[in-house]
This record gives C-alpha cells, sequence and structure tokens, in this order.
C-alpha cells in the first residue's frame, strides 16, 4: 500500500459527506443521498427519483446540480478542505489520472465507503471526471495535462500491437514507458503504469500475465480454445490433447475433458495436428494437412529432393515415423525422376 494511502488512516468519508449535507434543505438533501446511496445500495437514477417526487428528471437534475453547488459554497466544505487536499494528494501519488474502479479499490476501506468516495469526488473543486468512451473507462484526474498525455500514451501503445501480440508484462511495460516518454510523460514505478493500463478499455491481461489487445482471444478467455492455446504457448512446444487438458486444468483450474479438448482443437485453425494426438500451434510454422500435403507442400516449396531430405523436412513439421513419410510418397502425387529424387507427379 503506497504512502499516501498510509497518511489518510484518519480519513471518514462517511462523516464528510453527513457534515456536508447536512445543512441543505430537506428535499434537496434528500435528491443528494438518493442519488448517491448515501445511506446504502445503489444510486438511483434521476428518472426513479423523479417518479417519487412526481417530477420530470431534468428537474432532479437541477435540484442535484444545485445542491452540490450549495455544498461547496457552505462552511462544511471550508472545514472538510483539508480533507479533500489530502484525498487529492492520494490520487496524485497513485498516478493523477486513474479508472473510477481503480479509486474505489484504493481508498474507500470498506464498501459502505465507495458511495461517499465518489460523492467526495463528485463535490470537491479538485476532482475533474471523464465519462466512459469505446477507448477509456469512466476516470478521474487532478491533473488535466497529464490525463490527456497518459491517454495519448494508451491509444499509441494499442496502435503499436496487432491483434496476435502477446507481451509479457515487463515487456509491455517497457513498450508503454517509451510511448509515455514520447508524450512527454515522466516514467512511473511499474505499478502506477499498471494502474494507468486499467484506464484502457482496449487493452489488457490474459491469467498468465500477459498483455495485448482486449479483443484478441489470446488476451479474453472465452472457451476451451483459448485456454488450449495459451497452454501451448507457455509450454513452447507440441502436447498430446490429453496433456493439454491436464495443463489447463493445473494453469487455470479450469474443468478440461481429454475428448472434448481433442474435439476443440480439431476445429480451431490455430492448431496444427503434428502426430497421433499431438498437436502443435500454426503460428510456429507448422503446416495444416496429412503427411502427403506436409510433403507437397515441401516439394512445392523447395523443388525436387531425395528422399532423405523429403524425411527430414517432413519431420520439422510432424512428429511421424521414416516409414509413414516414405509409404507416402508411393502416392501418384509424386514422382520419382532418374536421378533418384523426387517431385510433384500432378
Amino acid at each position: 500500500m503506497l504512502k499516501s494511502i498510509t497518511t489518510m488512516q484518519s480519513f471518514q468519508p462517511k462523516s464528510v459527506t453527513k457534515d456536508l449535507v447536512n445543512g441543505l434543505p430537506d428535499r434537496v438533501r434528500k435528491v443528494l443521498v438518493d442519488r448517491f446511496g448515501l445511506q446504502g445500495g445503489e444510486g438511483k437514477t434521476l428518472e426513479s427519483i423523479g417518479k417519487e417526487y412526481g417530477i420530470t428528471r431534468e428537474r432532479i437534475r437541477q435540484i442535484e446540480g444545485s445542491g452540490l453547488s450549495a455544498v461547496r459554497e457552505s462552511d462544511a466544505y471550508t472545514e472538510h478542505s483539508q480533507t479533500l487536499e489530502e484525498l487529492k494528494r492520494t490520487i496524485a501519488d497513485l498516478g493523477g489520472i486513474l479508472a473510477e474502479h481503480t479509486i474505489l479499490a484504493h481508498v474507500p476501506k470498506s464498501d459502505a465507503e465507495r458511495n461517499h468516495v465518489l460523492f467526495l469526488l463528485t463535490v470537491g473543486h479538485h476532482f475533474n471526471d471523464k465519462r466512459e468512451t469505446p477507448d477509456f473507462r469512466r476516470r478521474w484526474h487532478v491533473d488535466q495535462a497529464l490525463a490527456e498525455s497518459v491517454e495519448g500514451a494508451l491509444q499509441e501503445l494499442y496502435d503499436a500491437v496487432d491483434a496476435s501480440t502477446l507481451l509479457p508484462e515487463d515487456e509491455f511495460l517497457d513498450l508503454f514507458g517509451k510511448h509515455l516518454k514520447e508524450a512527454g510523460v515522466k516514467i512511473r514505478e511499474a505499478e502506477t503504469m499498471l494502474r494507468w493500463l486499467q484506464i484502457s478499455k482496449r487493452l489488457g491481461r490474459n491469467p498468465l500475465g500477459e498483455w495485448g489487445r482486449l479483443e484478441s482471444p489470446h488476451v479474453r478467455i472465452k472457451n476451451t480454445r483459448d485456454f488450449a492455446y495459451l497452454t501451448l504457448k507457455r509450454h513452447g512446444s507440441p502436447m498430446h490433447f490429453t496433456e493439454v487438458a491436464k495443463g489447463i486444468r493445473d494453469l487455470f483450474k479450469k474443468s478440461a475433458h481429454p475428448a472434448t479438448t481433442h474435439n476443440e482443437l480439431i476445429k480451431d485453425g490455430r492448431f496444427v495436428l503434428v502426430g497421433r494426438g499431438l498437436y502443435a500451434l500454426q503460428e510456429w510454422g507448422y503446416a495444416p494437412g496429412v503427411v502427403r500435403e506436409v510433403i507437397k507442400g515441401v516439394l512445392s516449396r523447395d523443388g525436387a529432393l531425395t528422399r532423405e531430405d523429403i524425411i527430414d523436412r517432413v519431420k520439422r513439421e510432424r512428429y511421424v515415423k521414416d516409414a509413414t513419410i516414405v509409404v507416402n510418397l508411393q502416392h501418384s502425387d509424386f514422382k520419382r525422376t532418374s536421378d533418384g529424387r523426387y517431385t510433384l507427379g500432378r
């Protein structure tokens, strides 16, 4: 836990919000209490509060706005100015711009304080919020220039990685750091950079701690095939489908039946069957197809080859016996030349 949070151990948001709203007219106070859920539960919508009072949601919005303004101009607000300054310093120390959920994970001491912290962020003149967009989550900042620079760096980082890119966390942070530097942001410690990454709705981390685009199936894991991909990628070499199923169970604590895993691997083009029940990732350079198709690919790519050369090259892509390759060379798809080499027969 950061030092700034330690300095706020006496922070009592429920007590502060009670003082701030106590001097308001009854209806205005109740609207704010209901809107922010200051008596527990979720905050209510403008529409639901309007129905309760028999007035429009726009009128409730006006009452809310005038109530927040009245709080900022009150003696109670002045009396609690030091508390708001401490909250500002805490947010600055945590990064200066943070996703709302990140603030709520660090500042409140309990779930019961979350709504009260949100109220203080809203009413405090120190804090500025940005609404959720397709690229970013709702976030709060105490430094406009820093906020714009961090968001720009996050966008550049997204553009720098494609959908297939997966990077270990330290490499991803190094790449992020380069874009931050280009945006004029002084590099911070890893914890701060990780909090900034939580602002983005388009970048994320998979269960193995690797980072990439959130729309990638390698990051946002949806099914057995995605878990199988990560299992094979972590292993780094071909695995039998029973080993893949076991790897899913061991790495991710997910149920994975071997037969089901086998069926899923067969359906997905990311995987190549390279031996009896043995799978590799296509991105490793393994060509899809049965042994005969692999031989055809080798000859098409490299021209006429001796039997030994063909065996050597096919075995780079398939875990099969030499005899299996030799038998396949007898197919009419292949022709033996006068010098003993093989070419495509058709």
